[in-house]
């Protein structure tokens, strides 16, 4: 399990949005609202899983399942990219 928390500015809803879009075009599936959901996507060597929690300028993010090959540096990396 990985957890980590990723500081963002600007409205969550738009944060929501954005990260939806950037799953669901990737062929993930994504649930949630501006407060709270789950998340899933495939990487080219198995599925990762998560959950995420808005609070105060914050995003805070558990993976509960990832490809054993690939670190959790390696998804922060990717998600931070992406959410700011």
């Amino acid at each position: 399990m990985c957890r980590f928390t990723i500081p963002y500015s600007g409205p969550s809803d738009e944060l929501v949005t954005r990260a939806r879009s950037e799953i669901q075009g990737a062929g993930g599936s994504f649930a949630g609202d501006a407060l709270h959901g789950n998340f899933e996507v495939k990487s080219p060597i198995g599925m990762i899983r998560g959950t995420y929690v808005l609070e105060a300028n914050e995003i805070s993010i558990t993976i509960t399942k990832k490809p054993l090959l690939v670190s959790c540096g390696r998804i922060e990396r990717e998600l931070r990219e992406v959410l700011t």
